[in-house]
């Protein structure tokens, strides 16, 4: 072989292999199941007021969303309830136009619409 060539070599290429944990030996109290103790850090899981603050404004934020995520469907919920309502006092009023219909004229019945219709647009 020349000296510019070389022949390939194999590479592993992934994790470097860590060494094995270091063993602290036999528990005094014999309880091997357990794990080992932390020493206690009464502030280790406090954090600065900026991130408070920060956490605080984002919770409004949601919350403000879902507010008006649930007022928008209790908005439509309304129309629908309103909706309804219309519907049924038109038909309640049609019925009652049908049975003045039986005993009376159709003309006089008319009359008596138009005079409601304008009699309900004053009150209103």
């Amino acid at each position: 072989m020349a000296d510019d060539e070389q022949a390939p070599t194999l590479v592993s290429v992934g994790k470097p292999a860590k060494p094995p944990a270091k063993s602290l030996g036999m528990r005094k109290n014999g309880k091997q199941w357990h794990p080992p103790k932390k020493a206690f850090r009464p502030t280790a899981g406090l954090t600065t007021y900026e991130k408070r603050q920060k956490q605080r404004a984002e919770m409004a934020q949601m919350k403000a969303k879902e507010k008006e995520l649930k007022d928008e469907k209790e908005e439509l919920r309304q129309q629908r309830i309103q909706a309804i309502r219309e519907k049924r006092a038109k038909k309640e009023e049609k019925e009652r136009y049908e049975k003045m219909a039986e005993k009376m004229h159709r003309k006089r019945v008319e009359r008596l619409k138009r005079k409601e219709k304008r009699n309900k647009l004053l009150n209103s």
